[in-house]
């Protein structure tokens, strides 16, 4: 006879919480999607800096089998895991928790650990049959008692709150004899257990929490099969298990309720466990309802009864009753609560207890935990939260260095404060999971979810912090992510005369065939097919010229272009003159006017607008016979590049007075002549030869050109930041300041190096008038030891934003550093920025936010360079003018500051958000204090601005022969679907447009 009714009880201490309505299908919390699914890359990456609330519980935690060891020790009974993994086979290695950490002979060393990491909260589980080894109060383990006394005791005394879980999957064996949790009997049995507990030790336990993941020990344990007890019944023993589960759980919340709480004060809860569950597409009902379902049954399942009216989710109940109907079955395979059940479970819980570990997508993101907390906020009546699990696993050859773990705290933490200060949701506490490495159920000690290291090789077990360890008792000291000086904005001007510039190069946007005359290039492309170009070596009289008139066709749109500028408010611009245009075959045998005459064009142009070209010679774009004869590797370009030099210094050099002869050599050699190339020692010879070049076009313009040009030049140099993956590794030290090293390689101009003859290096060594420097990311790099060689590799931080190129992670922090490292390595030269950008892909999107949060932060830490470490800095350009063509990505990558509509055959500029900030920057010669808005520097963009898209032939005759093919209209009948937009919309909104005339048009016939 089971002793379970309601009406024995007298009214709760503590008042319940407040019964709601059922959640509907899908459940209103649909919102949660409706708010977050639309959400850009940019809004879901972007940091939240900020701190919790005073008081907010911080923690770590364990459980019983996973850690204590001592299986049969003192008195101890044998549990459903000790049967489980004492058998062969059951694990990988045959391991099990006969030892484990041995927690059980090491409560100091777990102290020591606790306490050295400043916890507030220590979570861990009792094993029931350690105190009670057959499961009955009559089977008493005093032992067992006086260890967690112990435990507890010394928690208390370290001023660490024990957060104390009754139940973690640990049966006692002599229970699950009688069938475990599918015997009702189980509810009694477990309230005798607990009400002993609460007896003992909830003088100084003030939480406690029943079960954990109790979705997991029915499915898993009583419907997969995969965990014990091992029973493989999902068809019906996991709702019988649930439904005694539940009701075990509201026993001895009742029993707390009513027989300790107003002398101990405590809370209790039940940790659920859920992993977030995002629709494949928010504009699809059916993929809504799919993903509000997977969460009503794996969080609803035991979060509905208890949070909400005492029973299951309709979605559940529908879903199990009508299958149940289907397979012939006179009842729902879910059992059915009774009133009286219903109002007995409902409210029992004083908290919300979660443990979540990732994200129902492609790959695990820490987004999915911020949408989760807010779910729960909404479909549970806005609780208060308490995260009781969260952590990743390593494997068992990551010992303290857990890049991944710091990466995973870093991000899901962050995603808890933005849920906490940004939505509004009740998170009360975060215990990350685990205090240290121990044994991982099925996956035995193969994986480690540890901010502690154990050696279990050693009998010792001896315990170790690993670098998490140092993480989280930083955020957990500061309370989550404050604001730092180094990512704080700082406030003030660059000095008088700043140059502010933008940039583009030719090959990028002028068009390659001119009807001037035929030229040839080597920078060989290979685009996607569906851009629809094709790069070959147009060297002959080729009537075919496809799509190449078409790239921006700057060639013949100078004016548009110099509008652009202005819009900016620059003062300067960056451009490439290409050496092919000019003369054609590379030599001095002809020099083709037409092309020099482009040139004359565009510097009058930009001088009539007062804007001061800076021109680089060279940007990649070798003449295609120079390429024949071995381009760059062969000793003779040298001449070569200074008889170009000396053709454009001759004709430009009165009205261009900012030179750059080369850029970024170190792409050249090393993309170029290298990788996938000869790697070996092409790389080699050609920056070699890249820099003889580079030292004749600056001697030459020195002793030829300077004294009555008077203009400056230099080089322009590439490098990434580089940051150690493991700052206190001096391994990973040594290999960013590697990464950093060989990328400037081109360096020699500033600090020779050997591999050069006395004549060469005197020749060379100090060939600028300033520091030319394109930089855009930063990478983490670290150590490989390869092939007994040292060697090293990047990656990047998961904190930092991506951008629409892998390769360009968004960390502006190294800016800063990279700048003051040429200050420190260099002598502090005058510095030229002469890149610096951000690339997006994807659909069209004016209001390019990226690109905004990158140029404001890059540029002021720039700011900070200057005006705190004392660089020179003396001007900036941005990349780049407009989306052009991104080299080997085509036009999938753009980083321009205008959008070029390339359906348009006028090739519109249209500016994009981006374009109004880097005004006001540029107009205010930095960044004016919130207190001084408005201000008269600020630039806004115009109201009412009407951005024209009218749809390309191109697109609508593809859509023309798609219909015509599909549907079969005769080839005669026209399309007509050019479309005028009133508004800011971009590319994709045009052409979706032009698809649903299109069909339109076709009911219609």
């Amino acid at each position: 006879v089971i002793n379970y009714s309601p009406s024995c009880r007298s009214k709760p201490v503590r008042p319940s919480l407040p019964s709601l309505p059922p959640s509907e299908i899908p459940s209103k919390s649909k919102v949660v999607w409706e708010k977050f699914s639309p959400q850009t890359k940019f809004e879901r990456q972007l940091y939240h800096y900020g701190t919790f609330p005073e008081g907010f519980h911080w923690g770590v935690s364990s459980s019983a089998y996973q850690v204590e060891g001592g299986w049969n020790a003192d008195g101890k009974g044998p549990s459903v895991w000790d049967t489980f993994t004492q058998k062969p086979g059951n694990i990988p290695n045959n391991d099990n928790g006969d030892v484990a950490c041995d927690s059980y002979n090491k409560i100091d060393a777990d102290l020591y650990m606790l306490r050295a990491l400043k916890v507030q909260t220590y979570r861990f589980s009792l094993s029931w049959s350690r105190i009670f080894p057959n499961g009955y109060k009559s089977s008493l383990n005093q032992k067992g008692v006086d260890y967690y006394n112990r435990l507890i005791n010394g928690l208390i005394a370290n001023n660490i709150t024990p957060m104390v879980t009754l139940y973690h999957w640990d049966l006692p064996q002599a229970l699950q004899n009688i069938n475990g949790w599918d015997n009702p009997e189980m509810i009694n049995i477990f309230n005798e257990y607990c009400d002993f507990c609460y007896a003992t030790f909830g003088d100084r336990v003030k939480f406690w929490i029943t079960f954990n993941e109790p979705q997991t020990i029915a499915w898993s344990g009583y419907g997969l099969g995969q965990i014990p007890p091992n029973v493989n019944q999902p068809g019906d023993a996991p709702y019988r298990v649930a439904h005694n589960l539940l009701k075990a759980h509201a026993q001895v919340y009742h029993t707390y309720d009513e027989k300790y709480r107003a002398s101990q004060g405590g809370l209790v809860s039940i940790s659920l466990n859920a992993e977030w569950a995002e629709p494949l597409d928010i504009n699809v009902p059916r993929e809504v309802v799919a993903a509000d379902r997977a969460l009503q049954f794996q969080l609803g399942w035991f979060a509905h009864p208890i949070f909400k009216n005492g029973d299951y989710p309709d979605a559940m109940k529908w879903q199990v009753g009508n299958k149940s109907e289907l397979q012939g079955l006179t009842e729902s395979r879910l059992p059915s609560f009774t009133d009286e059940d219903k109002a007995f479970i409902q409210g029992t819980a004083d908290v919300f207890c979660i443990n979540t570990y990732t994200t129902k997508v492609q790959k695990a993101v820490a987004w999915g935990l911020r949408r989760l907390l807010n779910w729960l906020k909404e479909e549970y009546g806005d609780p208060e939260i308490y995260i009781t699990e969260n952590g990743v696993a390593t494997g068992i050859d990551i010992t303290v260095d857990d890049t991944d773990r710091i990466f995973f705290l870093n991000t899901y933490i962050d995603e808890a404060l933005k849920a906490h200060n940004l939505d509004g949701v009740r998170v009360k506490g975060y215990i990350a999971s685990s205090l240290m490495d121990s044994f991982e159920w099925l996956k035995g000690y193969t994986v480690g979810y540890g901010l502690h290291y154990v050696n279990f090789k050693l009998s010792s077990r001896p315990r170790s912090p690993k670098r998490s360890a140092h993480l989280y008792f930083d955020i957990m000291k500061n309370n989550g992510f404050p604001l730092t000086e180094d990512v704080e904005m700082l406030y003030g001007h660059f000095p008088e005369g700043f140059m502010w510039s933008t940039a583009s190069a030719s090959y990028q946007v002028q068009s390659i065939l001119t009807n001037e005359t035929e030229f040839c290039l080597s920078y060989l492309l290979l685009v996607s097919s569906n851009e629809d170009i094709c790069f070959i070596c147009l060297c002959s009289n080729t009537t075919d010229r496809g799509r190449l008139e078409s790239r921006w066709k700057s060639y013949n749109k100078i004016a548009e272009d110099i509008n652009s500028l202005k819009t900016l408010r620059v003062r300067h611009y960056r451009f490439s003159v290409s050496w092919p245009r000019i003369m054609p075959d590379g030599t001095t045998r002809k020099i083709n006017d037409a092309g020099l005459n482009y040139y004359h064009r565009l510097v009058d142009a930009l001088l009539e607008a007062n804007i001061t070209p800076q021109v680089t010679l060279y940007h990649w774009d070798l003449p295609q016979p120079l390429q024949d004869v071995g381009g760059w590797e062969n000793e003779t370009i040298v001449e070569r590049f200074r008889d170009y030099a000396d053709v454009v210094f001759n004709s430009l050099g009165d009205k261009v007075k900012f030179w750059i002869t080369i850029n970024e050599p170190y792409i050249v050699a090393l993309h170029g002549y290298g990788i996938n190339a000869n790697p070996g020692t092409a790389p080699y010879i050609a920056g070699h030869n890249l820099l003889k070049a580079h030292a004749e076009a600056w001697h030459l313009y020195n002793d030829k050109y300077r004294a009555k040009q008077g203009g400056i030049i230099g080089i322009t140099i590439n490098s990434d930041w580089a940051e150690p993956r493991n700052p206190y590794k001096q391994e990973d030290v040594d290999a960013a300041m590697r990464v950093v090293q060989v990328q400037f390689c081109s360096s020699t101009i500033f600090s020779i190096h050997d591999k050069f003859t006395a004549a060469e290096v005197a020749r060379i060594k100090g060939t600028h008038d300033y520091f030319g420097f394109n930089h855009y990311t930063t990478v983490l790099a670290f150590y490989v030891d390869f092939q007994n060689q040292e060697h090293y590799d990047a990656d990047s931080d998961r904190t930092w934003l991506e951008s629409g190129s892998d390769w360009l992670k968004v960390n502006p922090m190294g800016f800063r550093k990279i700048l003051k490292f040429i200050k420190d390595e260099y002598g502090n030269p005058p510095i030229f920025v002469t890149e610096n950008g951000v690339s997006e892909r994807g659909p069209v999107n004016l209001n390019d936010t990226l690109r905004i949060h990158y140029y404001e932060n890059y540029i002021n830490q720039a700011l900070k360079a200057y005006l705190l470490d004392g660089v020179d800095m003396r001007g900036y350009a941005a990349w780049s003018l407009m989306d052009n063509l991104e080299w080997t990505m085509g036009y999938d990558e753009r980083f321009g500051l205008f959008y070029v509509n390339r359906s348009d055959p006028s090739l519109p500029r249209i500016p994009k958000k981006s374009v109004w900030h880097y005004a006001t920057i540029t107009n205010c010669n930095g960044f004016i204090s919130p207190a001084e808005i408005p201000h008269g520097c600020q630039i806004h963009e115009p109201e009412g601005n009407i951005y024209p898209f009218v749809c390309s032939f191109t697109v609508s005759f593809t859509l023309y022969v798609y219909l015509s093919v599909i549907l079969s209209l005769p080839p005669s009948i026209q399309l007509k679907m050019n479309y005028q937009s009133k508004d800011r919309r971009d590319e994709v909104d045009c052409i979706q447009q032009v698809y649903q005339q299109s069909f339109d048009y076709v009911d219609h016939l």
